[in-house]
């Protein structure tokens, strides 16, 4: 039986402070979702996610970091809306890059760790 070329495990950054995840996968991608909508409630739409939680995520890395990451406009007649700051957007290029950095196609190390790992075993199909 020979192994096969698709890896289910893989490697999930996260950077994280006390019990709290500041910055992991959903967090850069709600970050990435509110930047190119211009919105959380559109963000949301996108990811299903609700905008509670949505704000739960922001709030929690907008604790953790000097400065807020999300900016937001109040609604009224033009409409509200939100846009990632100079900062999130610095934490954002950070975050990928480091995420790019452990892709096992492009990392030899994290491809090498990948390859310790046993079969997986037979599921009899």
């Amino acid at each position: 039986m020979t192994r096969t070329h698709h890896r289910q495990p893989h490697f999930q950054l996260r950077l994280v402070s006390g019990k709290d995840v500041v910055i992991g996968p959903g967090k850069a991608d709600l970050l990435d979702a509110i930047g190119r909508t211009g919105s959380i409630s559109s963000a949301c739409r996108e990811m299903g996610l609700s905008y509670k939680k949505a704000w739960q995520l922001i709030n929690t890395m907008n604790q953790h970091f000097a400065q807020p990451v999300i900016a937001t406009t109040s609604g009224g007649s033009q409409r509200g809306g939100a846009e990632i700051t100079e900062l999130g957007q610095q934490v954002l290029r950070q975050y990928r890059a480091l995420q790019a950095r452990l892709d096992p196609d492009l990392a030899d190390e994290a491809g090498a760790l990948l390859d310790l790992l046993a079969p997986a075993p037979d599921t009899g199909q």
